[in-house]
């Protein structure tokens, strides 16, 4: 029987909200050369309903004394992201919310998107969120004979809102 050492936290989402929240993970140096400087982890959650809202308990497998949370809370028609740390057996959330820059994409018909700037070299992994069902939409990578370079491709439905963040480091002392 295998035991895994992990926490949980809960955090409770009002009707009409769903929360989903990553762990930052930062690479290790040894292996920065060929990944990005940080990935990030989605964290599995049980819920229970209570009401009108809805109780999440997320869990953290292997935590390390401190570690970096992204919390993403989906709305009708907007996102809340805040930053948290969870340290022993305390998680600390940002009070204001983290101004985040994003663009928009829109297209008037389906629609495969099929260059990433990221996907050449792997160094910088965008996250793309259907904010309906909180789901990631998953790149599908492919090899470019052309340009002999590797690719991402992602379907995106017409008409729709799409959530896409990425995690880096703007210091220039780094």
């Amino acid at each position: 029987m295998e035991i895994v050492q992990g926490k949980n936290f809960s955090i409770t989402d009002p009707q009409g909200v769903n929360t989903v929240i990553y762990k930052i993970n930062e690479t290790e140096k040894e292996y920065l050369k060929e990944s990005p400087k940080y990935t990030i982890e989605r964290l599995d959650y049980t819920e229970e309903i209570r009401g009108d809202a809805k109780k999440k308990t997320f869990f953290v497998d292997e935590p390390k004394e401190e570690e970096d949370l992204v919390i993403l809370s989906f709305g009708k028609d907007r996102v809340v992201v805040n930053m948290g740390i969870l340290q022993e057996d305390k998680v600390t959330i940002s009070k204001k919310p983290t101004l985040i820059k994003f663009d928009t994409l829109y297209s008037e018909k389906e629609t495969v998107f099929k260059e990433f700037k990221y996907t050449p070299n792997l160094k910088r992994p965008i996250t793309i969120i259907d904010p309906e069902t909180t789901e990631e939409i998953k790149p599908v990578l492919y090899f470019d004979k052309d340009t002999n370079e590797v690719r991402g491709k992602c379907k995106l439905k017409p008409y729709k809102s799409y959530f896409t963040f990425e995690i880096r480091d703007d210091r220039k002392d780094q």
